[in-house]
């Protein structure tokens, strides 16, 4: 791609994933103009938020975008696909319609035939009106950094709250782990033509899963910590979220994020990446890097 075309809009920026990935852009030479509610001052970046009206000039100068952006505020299906799903095909029309030559989506490996979670059908919608733009769509699981955010972070802090975690059937749930620069890399190789363009989603993890526990208890070997876990029944868990969204509250974890847990992908396959020539570096915690 020449150098004057490495201009790309990410949006979602002020969120975890949507930062990682500026700035492993940054570190590769391009000049990003991240959009995001809040832009921080001197930043360049745009005030932009999911749902409102997106004016094709914004694009001006602009030969790529990345798509980060998810408001997780709406609760109610036919918001959500207000707000996110009708949003990011304003959104994506508005590059279209600028000449933006080269767009990646970040959904998830929560999306797939299936899924049951409010947010799994809001992202496989979203992913279809991004690939009838010639979107690139990419779907990581787990994100992790050394600076540990977004729903990596959550299970950090809840490991250095408390020794004792309430955990779901057994906490047998397989998380799949993806470093953000690897994301990174294969954003860049999207972006800048060295992946062709695969007329699937391409899953980005390293394929060994890991137990929602055995994951806790690694984040705690980390911090030279023992934990342990409390059994809960995910109903009851999912019935007190739930009471609370209904009555106006906004609990860290949601009602649907414990839907995406409990029904997870049964088989999620990352035979795609490596055809692609892409491999993910395994999870392993520095000893005491997330209690410093």
């Amino acid at each position: 791609m020449p150098t004057e075309t490495k201009v790309c809009v990410v949006t979602g920026a002020g969120g975890y994933v949507g930062g990682r990935i500026c700035h492993r852009l940054e570190c590769e030479g391009w000049r990003v103009i991240p959009w995001s509610r809040q832009p921080k001052p001197g930043s360049g970046g745009v005030a932009f938020q999911l749902g409102q009206e997106v004016d094709a000039k914004l694009f001006k100068g602009v030969g790529a975008m990345v798509h980060c952006a998810y408001d997780f505020g709406p609760r109610r299906r036919e918001d959500i696909a207000a707000i996110n799903v009708n949003g990011s095909r304003k959104l994506l029309e508005a590059a279209h319609k600028a000449g933006v030559r080269s767009v990646v989506f970040i959904s998830s490996l929560s999306a797939f035939a299936g899924c049951r979670s409010l947010y799994g059908q809001a992202k496989l919608e979203i992913e279809s009106g991004a690939k009838s733009f010639g979107a690139a769509v990419i779907r990581p699981g787990l994100v992790y950094s050394d600076s540990p955010g977004g729903m990596f972070g959550q299970l950090v802090k809840q490991v250095q709250g408390s020794r004792f975690i309430p955990i779901i059937q057994g906490g047998k749930q397989l998380q799949y782990l993806v470093h953000d620069e690897d994301l990174g890399n294969l954003a860049l190789g999207c972006l800048d033509g060295r992946v062709p363009l695969p007329a699937e989603p391409i899953a980005i993890a390293h394929e060994q899963g890991w137990e929602l526990k055995d994951l806790l208890r690694q984040i705690a070997r980390g911090m030279d910590k023992r934990v342990l876990f409390l059994p809960v029944p995910w109903q009851f868990v999912w019935l007190a979220l739930k009471s609370l969204e209904v009555l106006g509250a906004r609990p860290g974890f949601r009602s649907d994020s414990l839907i995406s847990l409990v029904y997870q992908n049964p088989c999620p396959s990352f035979a795609l990446l490596k055809t692609l020539g892409f491999q993910c570096r395994p999870f392993v915690t520095p000893r005491c890097r997330y209690g410093q």
